[in-house]
């Protein structure tokens, strides 16, 4: 029960801060499109980073320092895209909570979901690196992979579905240019960070 709590911990404390993952997971909760499949990508995918790492991939990245600067400028490309897309966005307005309205398929959502999680150099650093490195200090390996894989699932799920409780705000078209700003910017500070700290 320790190793799970502590698993249960770690992962909720990595995960919690705002990042281009958790701001797409927050944008679809919003809109109320696909959020089952986009909680649900995003737990498994976490589900297979961290028993990855808990089970030594983390010292395979540590061998292999070209994997990790492959994801860095990947990584950074991609969300300085989804940022200018994000500040366009922002600047054209005119969104809302209006059912329907600008609807993305099911294969392009889980398209997008899939570059910010496994082209994201910090994804990888948080689950792979960081949580494989302390299941180290514990003995109960599946009590830590299954404490770590739980605050996955109700984070994101907790985050996608509790992104409702807001939409009042968001039925009106300035809140959604406020939104797509801070997603902007999020996105490039995030690659600005990577770019230039490595």
């Amino acid at each position: 029960m320790h190793a799970y709590l502590a698993g249960l911990g770690t992962a909720l404390s990595l995960i919690v801060a705002i990042g281009a993952q958790n701001a797409f997971v927050l944008k679809q909760g919003l809109m109320r499109r696909h959020v089952l499949a986009t909680c649900a990508f995003c737990a498994l995918s976490d589900a297979v980073l961290i028993t990855a790492g808990v089970l030594g991939a983390g010292a395979l990245a540590a061998r292999a320092p070209w994997f990790l600067e492959a994801m860095r400028w990947g990584g950074a490309a991609f969300l300085l895209a989804y940022g200018a897309r994000a500040f366009r966005a922002a600047w054209r307005g005119g969104e809302s909570l209006r059912a329907g309205q600008g609807a993305t398929g099911l294969a392009a959502t889980l398209g997008v979901l899939a570059a910010l999680t496994w082209l994201n150099p910090h994804v990888w650093l948080d689950t792979v690196v960081l949580i494989g490195s302390i299941s180290a200090r514990w003995e109960d390996k599946p009590g830590f992979v299954a404490g770590a894989v739980s605050g996955s699932v109700i984070f994101f799920f907790a985050l996608g579905y509790g992104a409702r409780w807001l939409s009042p705000l968001f039925a009106r078209p300035r809140a959604w240019r406020v939104l797509d700003l801070l997603v902007g910017l999020v996105m490039w500070s995030i690659a600005l960070g990577l770019v230039l700290n490595g």
